[in-house]
């Protein structure tokens, strides 16, 4: 199966604390800055950009969606950890440390944070079966 989705984005208020939350957090998942409109929008990827922060394209008051969050694939636990760290230590928030989530199935394993705008996101990987 392909990928139905071709990119996600989520808007900011400070681009400045933004960018500098997203290029060290999105870093320890090997994701980079792709494309860049800064100070407007910057997309990150590997080859191309699946993921922008960006200030509203109306230029009004970006808000956060309840219930809406973005998860970042992880290929180690090593690496949700290192997610969850960079993501603290840049600006981000708690939002349910690195561990076990039985509750998504029993081989979940995620950690999410909040970012400088409140947005929620999240690093997971699956253990072997799919859920």
């Amino acid at each position: 199966m392909s990928m139905v989705v071709h990119h996600v984005s989520l808007g900011s208020n400070n681009m400045e604390k933004a960018l500098t939350f997203y290029d060290a957090t999105l870093a320890t998942l090997g994701l980079k800055r792709i494309l860049d409109f800064a100070p407007h929008a910057v997309g990150y990827g590997t080859d191309a950009p699946l993921f922008w922060i960006q200030m509203p394209y109306d230029r009004q008051t970006a808000s956060v969606g309840n219930g809406v969050h973005i998860a970042f694939a992880a290929s180690s636990q090593d690496q949700i950890a290192a997610f969850h760290a960079a993501a603290l230590a840049n600006g981000g928030r708690d939002d349910g440390g690195p561990g076990p989530r039985p509750d998504y199935g029993p081989h979940y394993y995620g950690a999410f944070v909040r970012d400088p705008d409140g947005n929620k996101i999240e690093a997971c990987m699956t253990h072997g079966e799919q859920y």
